[in-house]
């Protein structure tokens, strides 16, 4: 999706992407070390709005959450659309967006440059197309991992499958800085199974379940699936995670520290309340932290949900450009002065707003004619 100001309205303007007591804790959350004991492993807490502040290596994250109607024949809402600023609709109206869609929701074809896009879609589905032919649907659990690279133009749209029913759509869109040396990489985009995705299964002492979703990075002794190879994530020495952690009321959970130097927030998304490191933390609160100490997380009286996005920054200075992130200013207007002469590649595609068959399943077609099936 593209990044804008808080309604992401204009795919190319400027700028328009803006650059936790322990007494209650069990024993074994409580921290041994010493300096640890001294030093406050909670850097800043605040309040999440539509768009989530991001540390480098990542630009941004969103929360989309839509209660969509049942679909009509176009596999948009069957409902009426009246009221609307079609194009341009950010604004929730009986439970759902049509962000900048007319028929279907969601993102028809934008161009992007110099970055990677995780789409980690909970509920609903994605349909893809982009401008050097491949495509796909995926969701429920799964994860496209994009690089746009020198640049490629795509889409991003909700198409409402069920006619007799609601179509609830969830997911996140992180955006993952690309260094200097690749941001002018050939695109490529991935797509992480959902069944692929391992998961860590964790009971504390009173037998309460923390599940933890584990998208990019490791975690007690489990491995992601790699990331497309030219990503900042690729290179394990970035320490780059992306966790999803799922607790039961009551859960505690210690979360391992990783080294020095590297960037951790938490995004608090579902439940009432937590406590992190002794402190409380009241529910869509995002949590920077210290990664180089182990995070004790006590769970409140509901289920509660936290996104961990974690990295070595790349520490480049960034230009943001509407879809372009690149190094320098000079950088951002060739990429400009290159989508106009090129478009990325064209749109081999019907309409703006491609949507795929109502009957075809999750499956990937890529740009060289390889083809999965979702799993």
């Amino acid at each position: 999706m593209s990044k804008g100001n808080n309604n992401r309205r204009d795919f190319l303007g400027k700028l328009t992407f803006g650059l936790i007591s322990m007494a209650s804790l069990p024993a074994f959350l409580k921290k041994s070390n010493s300096l640890e004991a001294e030093v406050e492993p909670i850097l800043h807490v605040k309040p999440m709005g539509f768009m989530w502040d991001t540390l480098d290596p990542f630009l941004f994250c969103v929360h989309h959450e839509d209660h969509f109607p049942r679909g009509n024949e176009e596999m948009g809402p069957a409902v009426s659309l009246k009221g609307r600023s079609l194009g341009d609709d950010f604004i929730i109206k009986d439970g759902f967006r049509m962000y900048h869609g007319k028929k279907v929701p969601g993102f028809p074809g934008h161009p992007h440059r110099g970055f990677e896009t995780v789409t980690v879609v909970r509920n609903g589905l994605v349909d893809h197309a982009d401008s050097l032919g491949a495509s796909g649907r995926y969701g429920e659990g799964d994860v496209q991992w994009m690089t746009a690279g020198k640049g490629v133009q795509h889409s991003e749209m909700f198409p409402l499958i069920n006619q007799d029913t609601d179509n609830p759509l969830e997911l996140f869109q992180i955006w993952l800085n690309l260094p200097k040396k690749n941001k002018m990489v050939e695109p490529h985009f991935k797509m992480l199974w959902g069944s692929n995705i391992p998961k860590s299964t964790n009971r504390d002492m009173a037998g309460k379940k923390t599940v933890v979703e584990i998208i990019a990075g490791n975690l007690h002794g489990k491995i992601a699936p790699a990331p497309p190879p030219d990503s900042w994530a690729a290179d394990p020495l970035n320490e780059v995670a992306i966790f999803n952690i799922t607790m039961e009321p009551g859960a505690t959970f210690m979360l391992p520290k990783a080294g020095k130097g590297i960037n951790r927030m938490l995004y608090y998304y579902v439940g009432s309340e937590i406590k992190i490191a002794g402190k409380q933390i009241n529910n869509y609160h995002s949590i920077e932290t210290r990664a180089e100490f182990d995070l004790a997380i006590e769970n409140g009286i509901d289920e509660g949900r936290i996104l961990v996005l974690q990295g070595r920054p790349i520490n480049e200075q960034v230009i943001q450009y509407g879809p372009f992130v690149m190094n320098t200013k000079a950088e951002i207007q060739q990429a400009f002065n290159d989508y106009h002469a090129t478009q990325f590649g064209g749109w081999p595609w019907k309409r703006a707003d491609q949507v795929h068959d109502r009957g075809e399943g999750r499956f990937a077609r890529h740009a060289d004619g390889r083809y999965e099936a979702g799993v």
